[in-house]
């Protein structure tokens, strides 16, 4: 989703974008556009907007309009309530597969200088100082071993439509990675990357309570992991609940029934009696850092140059500022060379304030909220109490969506992605 918003958000400002897509967005093996939830951030709304996209998203998100953290078996909690803060939400819970539907409608509409390649994989990747290359196999599966990500150049994209299976040699001025925590761009960039394990297994499901939710998100923490309960379109709720890696097998074999009763006596009655449950589908929860986000004619965004635990349902939103701050860079730099030094740089810098808060203010509360050390318990409750009580403090988390530093994009805050006169 982080690579489509980027190719999105630089149609029709000049340059040349090939974006390789590894799996068709109908495809049910495509892991981008899947049944999974992503809050959005107001931020994130309002770079939607202005690619075209939120248009198609908004009929099926649902307003997190009350947040509402809690400790289990503790008497700490906190609630942050969007009309207090003056706003109309915090943010919005869409579906993965809507939002892609959204952003490749929008990309098949017109060229705009993208060129898409789908399902189609990159091979044989080389990097020098002079540009990137690769092979471009059409009709290949990422899964079949190849990598994915986009190109970018001024001097045009040596592709054509290719038939089934045919190579072809891609050239460009900058490569990016948007192709997700094992990102192969990653690796032939020679970044590394430090990956923690949480020792954690998030499971997701769609659920029904026996009433429909007041747009209230919940976040509870529980000794083996947090649950979020999260308002969706339809009046259901999304359910990511991590457990330790021991515990996930026996929560995947159970029926529904065992499932919603054992979801409601971790969970608790707030938001009522879950009376039904979809399909389960899980997968491991890491921290992953790329140690630099750029290299020689490389750039890192969204889950190639971090990937994080769900806790605060801000991974999706920081990747596609990555993606908007990228194609600002490269929209208003006066140069002719989008992959020159001195344009890297300048993008690393000014990311560099948001991605580090992002990254500490997640781990930290993994952190936090999963230490069993004597006293850190009723410690943490104090605080979740004194917060509830501190208008200041739920001011300043109300505006985490926005970002943790440097300068903010202007698709951001509304505005077209070149600078008038630019």
């Amino acid at each position: 989703m982080v690579g489509a918003s980027l190719a999105l958000a630089l149609r029709g400002l000049g340059v040349d974008v090939l974006l390789v897509e590894g799996i068709a967005p109908g495809s049910s093996a495509q892991p981008s556009f899947d049944d999974r939830t992503t809050a959005l951030g107001n931020a994130s709304r309002r770079i939607f907007e202005s690619l075209g996209v939120w248009g198609d998203i908004a009929p099926q998100a649902s307003g997190i309009r009350t947040i509402h953290v809690s400790d289990a078996g503790r008497f700490g909690f906190a609630r942050l309530r969007a009309e207090e803060q003056g706003i109309d939400a915090f943010g919005y819970v869409a579906a993965n597969r809507v939002i892609g539907a959204a952003l490749w409608k929008q990309l098949s509409a017109s060229s705009g200088g993208v060129v898409l390649r789908v399902p189609a994989k990159a091979e044989d990747i080389e990097v020098t100082e002079e540009g990137a290359s690769f092979t471009l196999v059409n009709g290949a599966e990422v899964g079949d071993g190849g990598v994915a990500g986009a190109s970018i150049g001024n001097a045009g994209v040596n592709a054509g439509v290719g038939d089934l299976g045919r190579r072809e040699r891609v050239e460009a001025r900058l490569l990016v990675a948007a192709d997700g925590a094992h990102s192969g761009v990653r690796t032939a960039a020679a970044i590394e990357a430090d990956v923690e394990d949480y020792d954690q297994i998030a499971i997701v499901a769609n659920v029904g309570a026996d009433h429909p939710h007041d747009g209230t998100a919940y976040e509870r923490f529980t000794p083996s992991g947090p649950i979020a309960v999260l308002p969706l379109y339809d009046g259901s709720y999304g359910v990511i609940w991590s457990c330790r890696p021991q515990d996930a097998a026996g929560v995947l074999s159970l029926d529904d029934e065992s499932y919603l009763r054992e979801l409601q006596a971790r969970f608790g009655w707030r938001a009522g009696r879950f009376v039904r449950a979809g399909r389960r589908a899980s997968y491991p929860l890491k921290l992953t850092r790329a140690a630099a986000t750029t290299a020689t004619r490389t750039v890192l965004i969204g889950n190639a140059a971090q990937a994080l635990h769900p806790v605060a349902g801000q991974g999706f939103n920081l990747g596609l500022r990555d993606a908007a701050m990228l194609a600002e860079v490269v929209a208003n730099a006066g140069v002719s060379d989008v992959g020159a030094p001195d344009l890297l740089r300048r993008f690393a810098e000014w990311r560099a304030a948001d991605r580090g808060g992002v990254v500490r203010f997640t781990d930290g509360l993994v952190k936090l909220f999963g230490s069993s050390r004597p006293g850190v318990g009723i410690l943490r409750n104090l605080g979740l109490l004194m917060f509830d009580l501190a208008p200041p403090a739920k001011s300043a988390l109300a505006r985490v969506s926005a970002g943790f530093g440097g300068p903010s994009p202007r698709l951001a805050r509304g505005l077209p992605v070149r600078e008038s006169g630019s």
